[in-house]
């Protein structure tokens, strides 16, 4: 049974899209619903999330790997690089590289080491013409994982987070239902009990073309082209974030 958690990544593993004013950076994510499920049976468990939005893989390597093994964890959660698949130009090779030096060095502790594969957008317009980079990363972090004998999350296999209605209005983030289901495969990747139960959803909605249409420009207007405005100031939306557990505090304080 772990009693060290430390997680670590970007705008995903924070919790962006499940918002909750009572926590730290205001927000939940699937982080804290496993570590929350992992101290029903183990009260002594220490988290730490070290992941902010908007980071890079390469930042999120630089800034979070060594603090994280520095807390001598027996688990780890890490994902990292859908921020770079999105950028024009991406070298995923090199990105693969750095994730498996990485992951070697997480192994070398001793810990269970939990990964991630990209979730599949071929039901999204947008995020349709990523497919084929988020393929080849995907392929590349089952390597990893087989390499060094982490746990895998494979997201691109679970078809119901390809259902809108898990996501945020941005269609970056998972909303809260979204976190739950993400929480639900991390616990069962870890064979370990838990509380929580998947989203039942029922049919989809059919939505007229004009609405969809409607609902396309009203995301273009609200959130894509903030995005590119940021892009093309040098900004991120992690610039003023620090850590929202940054030290190992008992989940339940």
């Amino acid at each position: 049974m772990s009693k060290r958690f430390v997680a670590l990544g970007d705008s995903f593993t924070e919790g962006v899209g499940d918002d909750d004013p009572s926590r730290p950076n205001g927000l939940r994510g699937w982080a804290d619903r496993v570590a929350e499920q992992l101290a029903l049976r183990e009260p002594e468990l220490r988290y730490a999330n070290l992941a902010i939005r908007g980071r890079l893989l390469g930042a999120v390597l630089a800034e979070q790997l060594e603090p994280a093994l520095a807390m001598d964890p027996d688990l780890v959660t890490i994902y990292a690089g859908g921020n770079d698949l999105i950028r024009p130009r991406v070298d995923i090779d090199a990105l693969a590289d750095a994730y498996d030096g990485a992951v070697a060095r997480l192994a070398e502790t001793g810990a269970t080491i939990v990964l991630f594969t990209g979730v599949d957008g071929v039901e999204d317009p947008v995020f349709r013409k990523m497919r084929g980079r988020t393929a080849i990363y995907n392929e590349h972090i089952r390597l990893i994982a087989a390499r060094h004998g982490t746990r895998l999350v494979d997201m691109w296999a679970m078809r119901q987070l390809r259902d809108r209605r898990l996501w945020s209005a941005d269609r970056l983030h998972l909303n809260a239902s979204g976190h739950n289901e993400v929480a639900v495969a991390v616990l069962n990747a870890l064979g370990e009990p838990h509380e929580l139960r998947p989203a039942e959803l029922g049919p989809r909605p059919v939505k007229a073309p004009k609405d969809r249409r409607a609902e396309d420009l009203r995301w273009t207007r609200e959130h894509a082209l903030p995005w590119i405005g940021r892009r093309l100031r040098g900004e991120s939306s992690g610039d003023a974030i620090r850590p929202k557990r940054p030290e190992m505090t008992p989940v339940n304080p």
